[in-house]
Order: structure tokens, then C-alpha cells, then sequence
């Protein structure tokens, strides 16, 4: 909930709505929403263009024009400090002449980290920060868990039947879920900056893991595939088309260099190992945040979203149940990981329930634990 006026709240919950847009589409950079209001109407609006610039606050100013003078300017997140590529976004809102700068978040970023806030202030501006914090730091939660943690935010969709099996006993899985559903999924895809699967799903699905709905083709995410033992064929899809579509495959440091694979595109990120050639899950997203992966999602299989799991690197699941029965000798969505004690479960919480067609969208956010 705002803690501000009606008016600010209007405006930042508009600036939030803004951002959403840059989700999937602007990594290393954050999606930042701005809006520019002057007598109670927005001049401008903006945010975070493909490829991360130019930045909200600069769109936003540039529709305002002349208006900007005087005006008051909500941010999503606070305004950059550094110089990059394009001037810092607080030199840009003082030279414009906006007299009040409304904030949602701070940037933890240290290059910024507060340093955005004190450059408006000592210029004379109006600073109002934590204005829809709760909003803002949620649409921004990607890059606020990759400056913070180092590593992506983690989505694991599972598309499921009632009694949470992904395939019968002889391994059909096509398709559980019905095609509306299946949209909604690649509607995911379109917001994230990778899509992560294991060995054995690329392997067994030979999946392309592009977004397919019309016009959003241009939208499809970096494919990552989790290494196992056995290598991933040079037929399969995902090595076929690396060279058009980016595709990386995480292997452990002790594992086998798949040179075939790197010749045929495919780029080779090598991380700390599991011990028996895998790569270690927690070394792998740190290596994804290191790329600037601010959004992942993870499509499976079973072992590699109960590694994700059990290591406590799953954010958010997105899960998609289909009125069907399978039985027990169907395939898991979530395989074993050892767990004894009720008191070690992952706890998540329900956001949303969603029918689609006919079947069940649900989200669930995790429950983070205390330190």
C-alpha cells in the first residue's frame, strides 16, 4: 500500500504499470517505469527501451518537452548516479527542470546506492522515496535479486497433471496442458531473459524453447541448458539453431569439454562441479547473474527444478494443472531430494489463481526463510 498521497499513488502505480514492459528486454539493465505529471496530468510517461537505453526517466522527458520545467517526475527505481553509455539519469531530471522527484526504490547498485538521491537534493530538488515500495520493489525484483544476491530471479514453471505428474509411464507429455495454457507459457518466455532446462529434458524433449506467439517471435529468451553426463546430441534443435537463437550450456569444471557443441554455436559456461561432472546449481545461476541475467525460468525436468529447490533458489512457480489423472508411475514434476522432516519443506505462498481454458494457472511466491 502507497504511503503518499492519492495523487503520487496514482502516479507511481501508473510508472509501475510502465516498467512491466521492459520485462525480458533489457538486461544487465532494470525495467524502470517513469511518468512526468504537471497540475495533476501526466505530460510523459516512459521505460527502459530493448536493450536496456535509453533509460525511463530520458523517454519520459523527451515527450514531456518543455513541460518537464516544474514538474514532478515518479520513478520506479532510483534515478542512475553513473556515467555509462548515456549521462546519469539524475543530471538528466535536474537539467530538465523537474522541481520533485517521487522514488519507489532505491537502486542497491553501488554505483548508484543513494548516490542518484543525494545529486537531486544537492541540486535543489524535491526528493520523496518509498512512495508504492512495495509495488516497485516487486517489479523490479530481478535486478534487485542480482545486485543483492548475484544471482537471477528464478520462475520454475511446471505444467502438470491434478496428481503433479509431466508425462506417463512411457514418457508421452504431449500435451498435458491445453493450448491456452501453452500461450500463457510463452508469454512467460517473452518476459524472461533466459529459459533454463536439464541434460535429460533437452535431451528427451529436444525442445526448441522459443516464444511462438505472433509478433512476439523476436522475443525469445537465451536457452540454457543445465549439463548432465551424457552429451547433448549436434542434431537436437537447441544445437541446430544456436547460432540464431543464443543458447549456452552450464557444465562443470570437472566435467567433459563438449568441443562439437562449441563449434556448432553452442556457448560453453563452465562452473564449479557437483562432484560428479554436473555443474553445481548455485554456481550456475551466479554464472547467468554474472551475464546479466536479471529474469530466469526454468522448464525442468524433475531432478533439475529439485536441485533448484532444494537449494533454495526457486523464487516463484508458475503452475499449470490440467483436469487429469496420471497415477503414480507417471513422471514427477519435482524428483526426490532427500527430504525427511516437514519442517524442511520449501514453503511457498499463493499469489493467483487463474482458470485458463481448462485448466488451473497458479503462482506461488517463496516463503524466505529466516537467517
Amino acid at each position: 500500500m502507497c504511503l503518499s498521497g492519492l495523487s503520487d499513488e496514482r502516479f507511481m502505480t501508473a510508472a509501475v504499470a510502465l516498467a512491466r514492459r521492459g520485462h525480458g528486454n533489457v538486461s544487465p539493465n532494470p525495467a524502470v517505469g517513469c511518468v512526468i505529471a504537471r497540475d495533476g496530468r501526466v505530460i510523459g510517461r516512459g521505460w527502459t527501451q530493448p536493450g536496456g537505453r535509453p533509460h525511463a526517466e530520458t523517454v519520459a522527458l523527451a515527450r514531456a518537452g518543455d513541460g518537464a520545467r516544474g514538474a514532478t517526475a515518479y520513478v520506479t527505481l532510483e534515478p542512475c548516479a553513473h556515467h555509462g553509455q548515456t549521462p546519469p539519469c539524475a543530471e538528466v531530471l535536474i537539467e530538465a527542470g523537474i522541481a520533485r522527484v517521487v522514488v519507489g526504490v532505491r537502486d542497491p547498485d553501488p554505483r548508484v546506492d543513494g548516490a542518484g538521491l543525494r545529486r537531486l537534493e544537492d541540486a535543489g530538488v524535491e526528493v520523496s522515496l518509498g512512495v508504492c515500495a512495495e509495488a516497485a520493489r516487486e517489479v523490479t525484483a530481478d535486478f534487485l535479486m542480482r545486485v543483492e544476491q548475484g544471482r537471477p530471479l528464478v520462475t520454475v514453471k511446471l505444467a502438470t497433471s491434478l496428481d503433479g505428474r509431466i508425462a506417463t509411464s512411457t514418457g508421452e507429455s504431449r500435451w498435458i496442458t491445453g493450448p491456452m495454457a501453452r500461450d500463457r507459457v510463452h508469454g512467460l518466455r517473452a518476459r524472461s531473459d533466459a529459459i533454463l532446462v536439464g541434460n535429460g529434458t533437452a535431451i528427451a524433449d529436444d525442445p526448441a524453447l522459443t516464444c511462438r506467439l505472433p509478433g512476439l517471435g523476436g522475443r525469445s529468451p537465451i536457452r540454457v541448458v543445465l549439463g548432465g553426463r551424457t552429451p547433448l546430441p549436434a542434431s537436437h534443435c537447441l544445437v541446430a539453431t544456436a547460432r540464431d537463437i543464443p543458447t549456452w550450456l552450464i557444465i562443470g569444471k570437472d566435467g567433459r569439454q563438449p568441443e562439437a557443441l562449441a563449434e556448432a554455436g553452442v556457448e560453453i559456461v563452465a562452473v564449479a562441479g557437483s562432484g560428479d561432472g554436473r555443474p553445481d546449481p548455485g554456481a550456475a545461476l551466479k554464472a547467468l547473474g554474472d551475464r546479466g541475467v536479471n529474469r530466469l525460468m526454468v522448464e525442468g525436468g524433475g531432478r533439475t527444478v529439485a536441485a533448484l529447490i532444494a537449494g533454495d533458489l526457486v523464487d516463484r512457480i508458475v503452475w499449470c494443472r490440467a483436469p487429469v489423472v496420471i497415477g503414480a508411475d507417471g513422471t514427477p514434476a519435482v524428483s526426490d531430494f532427500g527430504l525427511e522432516r516437514l519442517d524442511d519443506a520449501r514453503n511457498f505462498v499463493r499469489l493467483s489463481s487463474e482458470a485458463v481454458g481448462p485448466d488451473l494457472v497458479e503462482t506461488y511466491e517463496r516463503v524466505r526463510r529466516e537467517n
